[in-house]
């Protein structure tokens, strides 16, 4: 199978945000499937737990199969948090119970890109 990121005719950039415990299933899989990604370690969202970053150079004629892999390896799945201590009420509304919250999943940007050089 060719490499999924060798055409310049109506590429796209795709970011996926991944929790960090579902990038590296994720990376292989598109490895696999012969797309080329750079992976970027990032942080953030309500638990302010890792996340890993991937920005994907590809044709617009694989995006369907690029989104499939990436629904199929990043799943959301619930977890239960501690509440926070009272030091941390000043900052933020207070929780005195454990509270079930959804976390991983995938955040997905696809953008046209107007120009892609391979050099």
């Amino acid at each position: 199978m060719s490499d999924k990121n060798d055409s310049i005719e109506d590429a796209r950039l795709v970011i996926a945000i991944v929790h960090d415990n579902d990038a590296d299933i994720l990376e292989s899989s598109l490895e696999t499937a012969h797309f080329r990604v750079t992976r970027l370690k990032s942080s953030g969202g309500f638990l302010k737990e890792g996340n890993t970053t991937f920005f994907i150079g590809t044709a617009a004629r694989y995006l369907d199969e690029l989104m499939e892999i990436i629904d199929e390896n990043c799943r959301e799945r619930k977890r239960t948090i501690s509440p926070l201590s009272p030091i941390a009420a000043e900052m933020q509304s207070y929780h005195t119970l454990p509270m079930e919250v959804e976390v991983g999943g995938a955040t997905v940007f696809v953008i046209e890109v107007e120009q892609f050089k391979k050099l």
